[in-house]
């Protein structure tokens, strides 16, 4: 299980995945990419916005991810959108596939990043989508939150 380091340096965070799945659990896989997708992480320039991940074959795909193309490369550049193969385990890609089929959850990447050794890392939620009256109710629970903490800074 993937836990928070400050090491990682993020290169995209999902932000909005907070706001509309609940988070239950996160680990952390490995990317398969070619030169021109590395040099552009770390630059900078991916996105993780509607991405998500996806079993096929007995292999796990991270889908809708966007790694901009490289600038300085000409031909031999990458296509943005294209599929990346995730690494990890056998058993976590059935346990994972498992999940998504039979009980409804979703695999969402959270974040991209590089871990301490240099290599690019992805860090997926499973998650369960949120309702409308979910959110406005969360949202209420912060507001109010703030509220009162405005109110007792002013008391005392």
């Amino acid at each position: 299980m993937a836990g928070s380091d400050v090491t990682h340096r993020a290169v995209a965070q999902n932000r909005k995945a907070r706001h509309d799945y609940f988070i239950e659990d996160s680990l952390e896989a490995g990317l398969v990419l070619v030169g021109t997708e590395v040099k552009s992480m770390r630059a900078g320039r991916a996105s993780l916005g509607d991405s998500y991940a996806e079993a096929r074959d007995g292999e796990m795909f991270l889908l809708n991810a966007n790694i901009s193309r490289y600038p300085a490369a000409n031909r031999q550049n990458h296509e943005p959108m294209r599929p990346r193969k995730l690494l990890l385990h056998r058993r976590e890609i059935a346990r994972l596939s498992g999940l998504v089929q039979r009980q409804g959850y979703t695999l969402v990447p959270l974040k991209l990043y590089f871990n301490d050794r240099g290599r690019a890392k992805v860090e997926i939620g499973i998650a369960r989508g949120r309702k409308q009256h979910d959110k406005r109710e969360r949202e209420k629970e912060r507001s109010w939150q703030r509220e009162k903490g405005r109110l007792m800074r002013e008391r005392g």
